[in-house]
């Protein structure tokens, strides 16, 4: 059998994590937003929210040409890397598990997946599960835990962070995903993503087919999830998206 992970925002949640309605509530109150964006933000309120708001600034930016983007977009586009640096704090205060049986802990539920695949941002399973506790977890199955196609260029701030929070730019070298070590795709980059030097490797905004398409990491990252669930014997399970 082939077991597969899909993951969306009500994963997250469980540790802290915000959902877009919360996301809305946030971004009104950033000092990056000033009157016009927040005016701009209720307009898409019960249309789309704050993901439709973006997408306007992102199709205006695109129509007019030009080389940098707009003022108003840059700022939306930091308050946004502010939320989720907000939210990673949230998630540095608490555990990853909520009890000490192991039949019912989130790790070892997690390294029973073939490839774990997530629409989330945020850096919840960085912190808390990518490391070598995935390996001593997994007995024989697992050397460890990877994101593949990304390769990290920047340590985090303290040497005694975890490095999964440091800054990942697509790998130069191509893209891989090691037999030995279990796969974690983000089919939507990261808070901690940069594509080349300093743009944000994040989609967001209602347009996101577009957006996708530009980086070829996460083109491949689609195909691998595409190839992940045309397998024989494939099950797939998703959390966090109210089904």
């Amino acid at each position: 059998m082939n077991f597969i992970l899909l993951l969306g925002a009500g994963f997250s949640r469980n540790w802290g994590g915000w959902l877009a309605s919360e996301a809305f509530e946030y971004l009104l109150g950033c000092p990056e937003f000033d009157e016009g964006l927040k005016e701009l933000l209720w307009q898409h309120k019960r249309s789309g929210g704050f993901e439709a708001a973006l997408a306007q600034l992102q199709v205006e930016h695109a129509r007019a040409g030009r080389a940098t983007p707009d003022q108003r977009l840059v700022n939306f586009q930091n308050a946004l890397l502010r939320m989720f640096a907000d939210m990673d704090k949230a998630f540095s205060d608490v555990p990853l598990e909520f009890q000490n049986d192991r039949e019912y802990q989130i790790a070892p539920f997690l390294i029973r997946f073939h490839a774990i695949f997530t629409l989330n941002q945020d850096l919840l399973l960085e912190r808390h599960y990518l490391n070598e506790n995935i390996s001593l977890l997994s007995g024989q199955r697992w050397d460890g835990g990877h994101i593949p196609g990304m390769k990290r260029v920047a340590a985090p701030a303290s040497p005694l962070d975890n490095p999964n929070l440091g800054k990942w730019e697509p790998n130069p070298n191509g893209f891989a995903v090691s037999p030995r070590l279990q796969p974690y795709f983000k089919l939507h980059g990261s808070s901690n993503w940069v594509a080349s030097g300093s743009d944000e490797l994040l989609v967001l905004g209602d347009n996101k087919r577009s957006i996708i398409d530009r980086y070829p990491v996460l083109k491949w990252s689609h195909e691998q999830f595409k190839a992940s669930l045309s397998k024989p014997n494939t099950s797939l399970m998703v959390i966090g998206y109210s089904f």
